[in-house]
């Protein structure tokens, strides 16, 4: 039997409250996501909204037009069968109507950026998109995001920057998103005292290259997800690249090159 977007939603729920950490290796296009999916132990996705803004040669920051990252996003949902989570920035100017169409479109979840915007309406545009949700009979998952670490300035103490990051995140899960995200925050002793302050499985972090902690160590301090963002895309990238310089000098392409499309 098919399954809902609302059968999504909540399996998506499920997973950010299981013991084991939930693993989202961003996707920005179809063929990224079916080559996610297809991976052994992969059980729900997530787009980066910067990923998909490069796809089509737009920058960071809802430059992309929001019909144009619907598209891709909707694009994304027919081609697996698995929950899809949406990046969509800081709400695109209408959290509550762009989560709307993200739900008539499959989209299981979000990110909503506050980009350090007053509290208060910050967390009107929490609570515009779990009503969004509500509306369409869906438990939409919510990664509710602050950027109190990301845009931290050298003059804060991080003290300082810790407590905004929990203010801001208990506010969210108050108005009643289910996890919040915090880019920024990689310490060890940073994330133990976010994730106790918020709750076990409460909170989501970035994997940053080789500087983040291995998923497992997160595990083991709370976290309930760990994404990607536009690193994944990056990766491939770097590997395109590479092979391209490796046979512009007089190589060959790589062998463990693998048919995956």
């Amino acid at each position: 039997m098919p399954q809902t977007t609302a059968d999504h939603a909540r399996r998506l729920l499920d997973l950010h409250t299981q013991p084991e950490i939930l693993v989202l290796p961003n996707v920005w296009d179809v063929v990224s996501a079916q080559v996610v999916a297809a991976t052994p132990g992969v059980q729900a996705l997530a787009t980066a909204s910067h990923s998909i803004a490069s796809t089509f040669g737009y920058p960071d920051g809802e430059r992309i037009p929001l019909e144009l990252h619907l598209d891709m996003v909707r694009r994304i949902v027919e081609a697996v069968s698995l929950p899809v989570s949406m990046d969509f920035e800081a709400g695109y100017g209408h959290p509550g109507d762009t989560a709307r169409r993200a739900i008539e479109i499959g989209v299981a979840g979000g990110n909503l950026e506050d980009g350090m915007r007053p509290l208060g309406e910050a967390v009107a545009a929490v609570q515009a998109v779990m009503e969004a949700g509500r509306a369409a009979g869906v438990d939409f998952v919510l990664n509710a995001r602050t950027d109190a670490a990301l845009r931290a300035t050298p003059e804060q103490s991080r003290t300082q920057v810790i407590r905004e990051v929990i203010t801001r995140g208990q506010a969210f899960l108050e108005a009643g998103a289910p996890v919040v995200f915090v880019p920024g925050l990689i310490a060890r002793e940073e994330i133990q005292e976010v994730s106790d302050a918020l709750g076990q499985r409460k909170l989501t972090v970035i994997s940053v290259p080789g500087v983040s902690l291995p998923a497992r160590e997160l595990q083991r301090l709370g976290v309930a997800r760990v994404s990607t963002g536009p690193f994944t895309q990056r990766v491939a990238l770097t590997a395109l690249q590479d092979a391209a310089a490796d046979i512009l000098g007089g190589g060959t392409l790589p062998a463990t090159t693998r048919p995956l499309n």
